[in-house]
């Protein structure tokens, strides 16, 4: 089978669900243009700025699609095949993921654009509110775990590991460069970006020629120090003004984004036409992947954010939501942008499937996949192999990039409101703290069962898309409260709510029954990962117990 025709019926599937069922929501949320949105009634031209619907959608996939959709399909796919992986990133986007974006969107503007964190406050009560955002917080402390780990993998490969990290760390200095001149000239966007995005190939190109080895830190090794480099940079990142670095990165890391999508979908379009993109990979590997861990509800959870994102929650109601123009562009922005995400998935799907089981054990980790298959998707268009493996390493950084800056400083927003902090050092103190755990964690071997040593980011994103899902599902509980005090249709979030609350209860559970077992012959160990699933675990039955009290009430 060719690839490209199941590009085409993933595109074909996910538009007529944003025609049908997205258009089903509108009606079923009543949406209304006649009802000014926040960004028009407390328009103050800082956070509340009306935006078009094309212009946000583009800065709120840009804010939601980091390396998620990437990592964790080619996960899947190498654990079960990818036919169950491809369904579930189809429907579990139409019915599930952009409902929970959509509807998120929608509940914060009937709010005056507040967090998710403050409608749920508002909906079930204060401590059902303390207890979401002391979820919310273990939440990103696994989200940065896994990413730093990630990237750090892909600079210490033997191949091009140093010459992508030299890359990486001048686009760094060139996106800090670019906040500082427009800051300091004044300098309009289209200007900066005919100005440094030339900049950006040229690092690229100069990463090969200038490799960065950077020194082992006493008692570490490579990794283990680049753990410790990329946590430093989330400090800085988290505590400097947005517009120093994480604007102008976000907006360098979006534009690359939509290349890498745009080039590998032309590549493989024209390719098709000279050259066969034949699907290798198995389509069902087994029921259980090699830990032994059954396709339900691993798949699930596996997928993550490609499918569904507790994480988009944070933006939809956060920035997005400050800038919707009108009710219904709710279904553009929201709905329409986490379909573009599953096509993203999809995509990076794609990538695994062009290599035989042989071919996808060699390269092993989802970056070194990612980036040999858009390396393919290049070729198709004539550009050079080489050129573009760095390239789509690169981009698959800055993805990363994304996902830590933002989790980081939010992480260091929620502790601060967790603990009353509002100090001239507050900033600093919180985001230490949000950093101390991965920093722990990161720095120590990490083994399976068996003792043998893993890259640690094969055992967070586990824990960490169990998380990740578990807080889509209290989120579209809590939205399922909402709806139903309105008189609007719950149904639409509470079905999937029940879905994903029973998939993400039961990957933690399977995350920690070893220790169970282990703990019922008398070996106790004081293992992080089964801890912290322990508190997401009470902290979920407790929300849920504050959830139904309200249901009760009503």
């Amino acid at each position: 089978m060719n690839l490209l025709i199941l590009f085409i019926l993933a595109m074909v599937l996910l538009t007529v669900g944003y025609l049908t069922y997205g258009k089903i929501l509108c009606r079923w949320l009543n949406l209304n243009d006649a009802r000014p949105t926040p960004a028009h009634m407390l328009s103050n031209d800082v956070d509340f700025v009306p935006a078009g619907k094309y212009y946000l959608l583009n800065q709120h996939l840009s804010a939601i699609a980091a390396a998620g959709p990437i990592v964790g399909p080619i996960l899947a796919g190498l654990w079960f095949g990818w036919v169950p992986t491809f369904l579930w990133i189809i429907f579990g986007g139409i019915f599930i993921g952009g409902v929970h974006d959509m509807v998120t969107i929608v509940a914060s503007i009937r709010h005056q654009g507040k967090s998710i964190a403050e409608v749920m406050k508002e909906t079930i009560g204060h401590k059902a509110y303390v207890l979401f955002l002391l979820f919310l917080w273990f939440s990103l402390i696994y989200i940065i775990a896994a990413f730093t780990d990630v990237t750090s993998s892909t600079f210490v490969d033997l191949e091009r590991g140093q010459a992508v990290a030299s890359s990486s760390m001048l686009y760094l200095f060139l996106a800090l460069i670019m906040g500082l001149v427009q800051k300091k000239f004044n300098l309009q966007l289209k200007t900066a970006t005919l100005i440094f995005l030339p900049l950006v190939f040229l690092c690229i190109y100069l990463g090969p020629y200038f490799p960065l080895n950077v020194p082992h830190l006493p008692g570490l090794d490579q990794k283990m120090t680049w753990n410790v480099l990329l946590l430093i940079y989330c400090f800085l990142a988290a505590v400097i003004p947005v517009w120093m670095l994480l604007q102008p990165r976000g907006y360098l890391g979006g534009i690359f984004l939509m290349a890498t999508g745009l080039v590998s979908f032309l590549g493989l379009l024209v390719g098709s036409f000279t050259q066969k993109f034949v699907i290798h990979f198995p389509a069902f590997i087994g029921w259980s992947n090699a830990q032994g861990l059954p396709l339900f509800p691993i798949l699930f959870t596996t997928v993550a954010c490609g499918a569904c994102s507790g994480f988009h929650c944070l933006i939809s109601s956060g920035t997005t939501s400050k800038q919707l123009s009108k009710e219904t562009d709710s279904r553009t922005v929201g709905y329409g942008g986490m379909l573009l995400e599953s096509f993203i998935a999809v995509m990076a799907l794609g990538t695994l499937l062009l290599l035989t089981t042989d071919q996808a054990k060699v390269l092993k980790d989802p970056n070194q996949i990612y980036a040999h298959g858009i390396a393919a998707f290049f070729g198709g268009l004539g550009i050079n192999q080489g050129f573009a493996i760095n390239f789509a390493l690169l981009a698959f950084a800055t993805f990363v990039y994304d996902t830590l800056d933002v989790a980081t400083r939010l992480g260091r927003y929620i502790f601060e409101e967790l603990t009353g902090w509002k100090t001239k050092f507050s900033a600093y103190l919180a985001t230490f703290a949000t950093l101390v755990f991965p920093l722990w964690i990161l720095t120590r071997p990490i083994v399976d069962a068996d003792g043998n040593p893993i890259p640690g980011w094969r055992m967070f994103w586990t824990v960490f898309g169990a998380s990740n899902q578990l807080l889509a599902a209290l989120v579209l509980f809590g939205l399922s409260l909402w709806l139903f005090k309105r008189k609007m249709k719950y149904q639409i979030t509470l079905l999937p709510s029940i879905f994903m609350l029973a998939i993400s209860l039961l990957a933690l559970y399977y995350l920690i029954k070893p220790w169970l077992l282990g703990a019922l012959r008398g070996n106790i160990k004081a293992d992080p990962i089964v801890i912290t699933s322990v508190i997401l675990y009470l902290l979920t039955f407790f929300l849920i117990v504050e959830g139904i009290k309200s249901f009760r009430k009503k």
